[in-house]
């Protein structure tokens, strides 16, 4: 069941590029980024709240906030690295180097996590920083 919430997600990202390009023509990068924490704002606490999720809230402990609040930082520092890409270049060549992040991912879950490596993901991880480089470099 993972797999049809990560297509999900795949789209809905592919969607935020596309709709972003279009939002943020003729508008500041970083109001643009606001404007959309704010909808997502109310999206996740409405969501929390439908599902009854928000009595949890004291149960959570420092080490659990910590690390929302650090995951908080950085997904607020890529939207606003993201919007300013797509603002400066063309979707097809900001999405997919984005997703180099997938790669990073797997690099970092394996250092500070202790995950596995499989070849899988090792091939993929390196299909992926190789397209990147493809994507920045070839002309």
């Amino acid at each position: 069941m993972w797999w049809i919430y990560a297509l999900l997600s795949a789209f809905f990202a592919a969607l935020v590029a596309v709709f972003a390009k279009i939002g943020i023509k003729g508008v500041d990068s970083d109001l643009a980024t606001a404007i959309r924490t704010v909808i997502i704002l109310l999206i996740a606490w409405s969501i929390a709240f439908f599902k009854g999720s928000v009595p949890q809230l004291p149960g959570l402990s420092k080490t659990n906030w910590i690390f929302l609040i650090l995951s908080g930082c950085a997904t607020g520092l890529s939207w606003v690295f993201y919007f300013r890409a797509l603002q400066l270049g063309e979707v097809a060549k900001v999405a997919p180097i984005d997703k180099l992040s997938v790669a990073l991912a797997i690099l970092i879950s394996v250092i500070f996590l202790g995950e596995t490596l499989t070849w899988k993901a090792a091939l993929g991880a390196g299909m992926i920083i190789v397209g990147t480089f493809v994507l920045i470099f070839a002309k």
